[in-house]
């Protein structure tokens, strides 16, 4: 069950109705935001010594195996952190090796996680140690009456390492969102460990189910700490720490709080369309970042009132996301290749796990990005065309560098960290945007 195949109609047929041309649609013009950002210089090193704050309040014997976690997230600096904590667990005397903790991305098999790792950069040859990747799990406690599960792999190794992003999750809020307790509930729980969490989150509090069944695996499992990157707004490592086990509930809400600091998130708040370049796994867990999109579209979340984006194109999908179109629902419009690139299986499975079917929901299929941008006077309520409010962004991590039309032009001039350039056509050749204006 790969691809859909379909036929998306025509520009002309589509855009019948609208009376709209390319001659009416806004002036555009490139902007840029100067954010002031703290960065790691030395990525490895500071992995090297985030294991060795994690290991100073544990006992490894020499030649302890120790399982070091990774997720599925295109984080940029996070391969060389992990790097640098195998050379440090090798330095002294111990036997590291990374298996995939993605809950049931990449398929929820065991080649395929592997593959979504070699994508991220992460191989035995670039981090130095094996990478051992199964779907099994194990059951290594009971919470509220249900298993709680883990990745065989760690189950069976003398220690456990979490490594993760610590950031604002996109489906809920809490004290605990998406970092070290989520890695080890929903990552290494794989599809099965995913899923109950998902289920039991969709009709409770999802912070303090993560934080309850963490606390089982923690005192069930020989998890020694955390490996904690926060990133700056230019997805760059601005903060790396490594968190003893016992200071991994209340040291983390604090790393939180950092990470909501450092999101990028547009510079503008009010628009009519919102068109994304590319959505992706390695991008968010759903594909473009909730928390930038302003939608949330998961059951017993309440929609944020702001940023309030009135549409969002999203024109194709990364080939890091192996066809998982999770998050392709949260979309108003979609370019027809990003739906040819879908695979189902992939999506489907991934959706039923995390327990949130509106965000698979194909939406308006366009056959070009002409087509889209020609509708949104119709779909946005915009009586004149030339008042569009757009902006136009590479994804949801790099908010920062956009394309905005005329009408928003004013908004970033008033803002003293962003730069705005010269007003130009909107124009397309062939249908299609141009590919890099930013």
């Amino acid at each position: 069950m790969t691809g859909l195949q379909l036929r998306a109609p025509s520009r002309e047929r589509l855009t019948a109705a609208s009376d709209v041309t390319v001659a009416d649609l806004p002036r555009v013009a490139p902007a840029s935001v100067a954010w002031d950002v703290e960065t790691v210089a030395d990525v490895r090193a500071a992995g090297r010594d985030a294991v060795d704050d994690v290991l100073a309040a544990a006992s490894l014997p020499p030649g302890a195996t120790v399982a070091v976690t990774a997720g599925s997230r295109g984080i940029r600096d996070f391969p060389e952190m992990v790097a640098g904590a195998v050379a440090e667990l090798q330095a002294r005397g111990h036997e590291p090796f990374v298996f995939p903790a993605m809950g049931s991305h990449g398929g929820a098999t065991a080649e395929g996680q592997r593959e979504v790792l070699a994508d991220l950069g992460m191989t035995e040859e670039s981090l130095g140690c094996p990478v051992r990747s199964s779907t099994e799990t194990v059951a290594v406690g009971r919470q509220d009456g249900l298993p709680v599960y883990v990745d065989r792999h760690a189950a069976e190794a003398d220690a456990v390492v979490l490594a993760n992003r610590v950031k604002p999750h996109t489906d809920f809020n809490g004290d605990i969102e998406s970092g070290l307790c989520k890695m080890a509930v929903i990552g290494m729980g794989n599809r099965e460990g995913a899923e109950l969490l998902h289920n039991a989150g969709l009709d409770g509090d999802m912070a303090a189910e993560i934080r309850d069944r963490a606390a089982v695996l923690f005192e069930e499992l020989p998890v020694v700490g955390g490996l904690a990157l926060v990133e700056n707004q230019h997805d760059r490592a601005a903060h790396v720490e490594g968190v003893p086990v016992d200071e991994i509930p209340t040291r983390e809400p604090e790393l939180l709080d950092l990470a909501y600091e450092t999101l990028p998130t547009l510079p503008v708040a009010d628009l009519d369309l919102l068109a994304v370049d590319e959505m992706g796994k390695e991008v968010s867990g759903t594909g473009m970042d909730t928390n930038v999109l302003g939608r949330t579209y998961f059951r017993g979340e309440t929609e944020p009132e702001s940023p309030d984006y009135t549409r969002v194109y999203a024109r194709s999908l990364t080939p890091p996301s192996h066809g998982n179109g999770l998050g392709v629902g949260l979309a108003d419009m979609v370019h027809r290749d990003l739906v040819a690139n879908l695979d189902l299986a992939d999506t489907y499975v991934n959706i039923v796990t995390s327990g949130e079917p509106r965000r698979a929901k194909v939406p308006l299929v366009v056959p070009d990005d002409a087509s889209a941008f020609l509708l949104a006077p119709s779909v946005t309520g915009t009586p004149d065309p030339a008042d569009l409010r757009v902006a136009r962004i590479r994804n949801t991590m790099e908010p920062g560098e956009l394309v905005v039309s005329e009408a928003v032009v004013p908004d970033l001039e008033a803002a003293e960290n962003v730069t705005v350039g010269d007003l130009r056509p909107l124009s397309f050749e062939d249908g299609a945007l141009p590919d890099d204006p930013y």
